[in-house]
């Protein structure tokens, strides 16, 4: 086997086509340096990427059609046609016809994930809204990546470099939070974040912080009885047993004053606990990560943005670094021996 054919093959999900998921996957792979270290395979359509490649004025930015053989150009950004009709394509608008051409996106590239055809996958931002459908009835990918590769559990991890915050209740309404939070629940989502901390991202003995639910932690049961009767005997279960589990912390000064920092990883309880400080930290190169399956799967850490689609507004930074997890979560887990 080559070298060439070693690198890992990294599948990029175009999203909805009126967002600015083409600009930023085009943006991402213009520069062949990538190539040193990867494969990409996109899975949209080259009509797509030919019209942002005009639209956007970038003439470096070269690709090649995926065959039906399914064999791919090692050194080019391969491009797999999810779809034969010529779509419309009106940059900041959600059409229905958008949301269709995005899960024939997913679907194809799930489909190459579960044959080995690729190693990761990287999902660019869908409208959560017209992607929906008979076969496309979730909250959003996370959602649809633990039922797709069969997985009892899952866990949305957001990912900054050193800075990691996961949530135990994700896309749920908050009025439906508190009774949410069980031992069992928080007791798989600790056990899901542990693990890959080890295997996905290499530490050894990961240092995890706890997020109370409520005010100031539930001061002792006055201000709620979750985190005293809760999360407290599922940390000191977790510390009996070796690990370095703490908690539960007010979480309203937790991220101002920098406590972060002393952790490989925090989880929140809910998901604007956790998300508005990393996204207040990380806006632009935050990634999220989908812990807990068999497949590899990143994204972007923001959405369609409309207001700026084909107005060559939108940031690159944190698609990259989305491709750019992926890669090292492979390569972790060769090293641990999970393929």
């Amino acid at each position: 086997m080559s070298k060439e054919e070693r690198k890992p093959r990294i599948g990029i999900t175009i999203g909805d086509i009126n967002g600015i998921g083409p600009e930023v996957v085009i943006k991402a792979l213009k520069n062949s340096k990538m190539m040193d270290f990867i494969t990409p395979v996109v899975y949209g359509s080259t009509k797509t990427m030919s019209y942002y490649k005009k639209a956007l004025d970038i003439e470096e930015f070269n690709y090649s059609q995926v065959k039906e053989d399914g064999s791919l150009q090692p050194k080019k950004v391969n491009v797999v046609n999810c779809w034969e009709e010529t779509l419309e394509i009106n940059p900041g608008q959600s059409t229905k016809e958008a949301g269709v051409a995005a899960f024939q996106a997913i679907e194809k590239a799930t489909i190459d994930l579960k044959e080995g055809k690729i190693d990761a996958v990287v999902t660019a931002p869908i409208n959560k809204h017209n992607i929906q459908s008979e076969d496309f009835k979730f909250a959003g990918h996370t959602e649809y990546f633990t039922q797709a590769f069969e997985a009892k559990d899952s866990l949305m991890l957001l990912c900054d470099g050193d800075l990691r915050v996961a949530v135990v209740t994700g896309h749920v309404p908050i009025k439906d939070v508190s009774q949410l939070i069980t031992k069992e629940r928080v007791e798989s989502k600790l056990k899901i974040l542990m693990s890959s901390l080890k295997k996905d991202f290499g530490i050894t003995k990961p240092k995890i912080a706890l997020l109370g639910l409520n005010p100031h932690a539930g001061e002792e049961g006055l201000l709620g009885a979750e985190d005293k009767e809760i999360l407290l005997p599922v940390i000191d279960a977790y510390r009996n047993k070796g690990s370095l589990c703490y908690g539960p912390f007010p979480a309203d000064g937790f991220f101002g004053t920098g406590a972060y920092k002393k952790y490989d990883a925090v989880l929140a309880m809910y998901h604007d606990q956790g998300l508005i400080p990393f996204k207040t930290i990380a806006f632009d190169s935050g990634v999220n990560y989908t812990a807990g399956l068999t497949a590899i799967r990143t994204s972007p850490d923001h959405g369609t943005a409309y207001d700026i689609a084909g107005k060559n507004k939108a940031s690159e930074q944190s698609i990259r670094q989305a491709i750019y997890t992926a890669l090292d979560i492979v390569r972790n887990r060769k090293e641990v021996g999970i393929e």
